[in-house]
């Protein structure tokens, strides 16, 4: 049976991740919360967004950047994604070609593909990825244990099961390290990046790939776009990104829009359509038709940053 310890829990004021000041957001959306939903459910990855629920979500005056604020203390995000669930078999052939595509825009900066680290892996298909261009050793890490337990047998040896902290892994032993849909979710990705940064070998390489608040597809839908989430903690873009990885000392190299590959039935999944009895009748029809696994590469709302430890 599920922990429910998060239920009840208070909320905590969460500073700007770049700013670092408190109470200087202005209000973006109220918050729209409900306690009975707050689960390792809703905290699973890629989960249906019928309900809609999260935290009041604001826009730092000074630097732009979009958080959710108040916020579950740490502890309480800790239990929630230990105990969250893998939810995104159907979709795993897209996302390797999406993360393996973008990966190899850092690739053509490496002097040597050693040793790489992924942060927030799943189940570890992009472990495998890595592996299929060249990478010689590769290392996850992983709350989620049911994530954990769908790794192919090759891969589950390489994956550790926590929140990751720089005190997992020797310092300076990685070449690059790479974070997918991961800096969104973080309570504290300035310290986060921080610790990636002490694992990193000088000139080392950070690769992550999130969401895009200023993309079309967030501008258009506003709320009721699936990235205003109760698990999205940080919302950036590729300015307020770049600028919270120079504040931890980083060199960036690119912060751009991305390309996703995904299925046509995942796509309907996403779209805010109302009712929910026409999304759901459109779900079925995709499914009875096998128009769900029909592949599309979508300007989808995310967005890549590069960037490097100094030398």
């Amino acid at each position: 049976m599920a922990d429910n310890s998060s239920r009840g829990a208070s909320l905590v004021a969460s500073p700007c991740a770049i700013c670092k000041t408190n109470g200087d957001g202005i209000e973006c959306y109220p918050a729209r919360l409900d306690e009975e939903a707050i689960d390792a459910t809703t905290f699973s990855a890629r989960r249906f967004h019928d309900r809609k629920i999260h935290f009041r979500m604001v826009r730092c005056r000074r630097c732009g950047l979009v958080r959710s604020d108040p916020v579950l203390p740490s502890e309480a995000l800790t239990t929630l994604y230990t105990q969250s669930r893998f939810t995104y078999q159907n979709e795993i052939a897209y996302l390797k070609q999406t993360y393996g595509r973008y990966l190899r825009r850092c690739e053509r900066l490496l002097s040597a593909k050693d040793r790489l680290l992924e942060i927030g892996c799943g189940n570890g298909f992009f472990l495998e990825e890595a592996r299929a261009q060249g990478f010689r050793e590769v290392q996850g890490v992983e709350p989620s244990g049911d994530a954990i337990s769908a790794a192919h047998p090759a891969i589950r040896p390489h994956i550790t099961q926590a929140m990751f902290s720089h005190d997992l892994f020797p310092p300076d032993s990685f070449d690059v390290a790479c974070l997918f849909q991961t800096l969104d979710h973080l309570a504290d990705p300035a310290r986060v990046l921080g610790d990636v940064m002490a694992l990193l070998r000088p000139g080392g390489f950070l690769f992550a790939f999130n969401h895009n608040v200023s993309s079309w597809s967030a501008r258009f839908f506003g709320e009721r776009s699936p990235i205003i989430d109760i698990e999205h903690t940080y919302l950036y873009d590729p300015n307020t990104v770049r600028r919270l990885c120079e504040s931890v000392g980083y060199t960036v190299i690119e912060a751009r829009p991305a390309w996703n590959k995904l299925s046509l039935g995942y796509l309907a999944s996403l779209i805010p359509l109302s009712p929910v009895v026409l999304k759901d009748a459109l779900i079925r029809f995709l499914t009875v038709s096998r128009l769900a696994r029909v592949p599309l590469w979508l300007p989808l709302g995310n967005m890549y940053v590069i960037a490097q430890k100094p030398l």
